[in-house]
């Protein structure tokens, strides 16, 4: 608990966590999202929690990574999901990169 010597220095002082008492790190970020999409009185137009919610991610890139992500998640006894199933190819859609947002130049005025 905060003194009273320091709490009559304050302006403005709030602590909060998450319900679950879970992930306080995790609700920092959001709440500090949603602060930056506010004016104070217009609610913020967001989600509670992103796709990998309050889960850490690791993105290897090569299989040998992905073998040695496994050997640690192992060893130190964490839980783990392959979202791609072991699937390590990396595809654009096919509408990536076709067109160019940039009007192309036109040469300089005679």
């Amino acid at each position: 608990m905060i003194g009273k010597r320091r709490q009559s220095a304050t302006r403005g002082l709030n602590v909060f966590s998450d319900a679950e008492h879970w992930n306080s790190d995790y609700t920092l970020n959001r709440v500090m999202m949603a602060v930056a999409a506010t004016d104070g009185v217009t609610p913020p137009d967001m989600d509670r929690s992103s796709w990998v919610g309050k889960n850490k991610s690791a993105h290897p890139y090569t299989q040998e990574e992905q073998d040695m992500l496994k050997l640690a998640y192992r060893a130190v006894g964490a839980q783990h999901r392959d979202l791609n199933h072991g699937d390590m190819d990396s595809e654009e859609m096919d509408t990536v990169n076709k067109t160019s947002p940039i009007k192309g130049f036109g040469g300089y005025p005679r």
